[in-house]
């Protein structure tokens, strides 16, 4: 199965992409024993304030046509990290080819993108910044896969 994190707008240098990069490379480094094709991030350009439709056909383009497709929106369903981890194994285990984790612009997703998606995440009801959002959910995908390579997690 492919992941993909589908992000509106380019992030520069700095920690942010710093740590989305090596979350992701981690990620990748255990991805083929578990059965995982790739985790990656895919930047797609932001558009003027307030195109929401424009953005969203962006983060469509990135989307693979057979992708589970989730959301992160604050008032979406909060996963455990454990959840989490059930959630990438069961996908995987029913043969989904992709799933893609969609953030989207800074005016928030559209209304399409909250019609197409096929589950909604949120990391509590705060607003976060879209750099550390995408901070979070490759840390949560790294944790992910920890936890499925049998790694101890601290919680348990």
């Amino acid at each position: 199965m492919r992941v993909i994190i589908a992000a509106v707008g380019r992030l520069r240098d700095g920690p942010e992409a710093a740590m989305t990069a090596d979350y992701v490379a981690r990620a990748n480094a255990a991805a083929r024993s578990l059965g995982f094709k790739s985790f990656e991030l895919i930047e797609v350009e932001g558009k003027p304030a307030g195109d929401q439709r424009a953005e969203a056909a962006a983060l469509f383009k990135a989307t693979p046509d057979t992708s589970r497709k989730i959301l992160l929106d604050e008032r979406g369903a909060e996963w455990a990290s454990r959840q989490m981890a059930e959630k990438l194994a069961r996908w995987r285990d029913d043969g989904v080819p992709a799933l893609t984790f969609w953030i989207g612009g800074a005016d928030g997703a559209s209304q399409s993108l909250k019609d197409q998606a096929d589950e909604k995440l949120a990391f509590g009801r705060q607003t976060w910044p879209h750099r550390l959002v995408r901070v979070m959910i490759s840390e949560q995908i790294y944790r992910a896969v920890t936890i499925l390579s049998g790694n101890p997690y601290h919680r348990d």
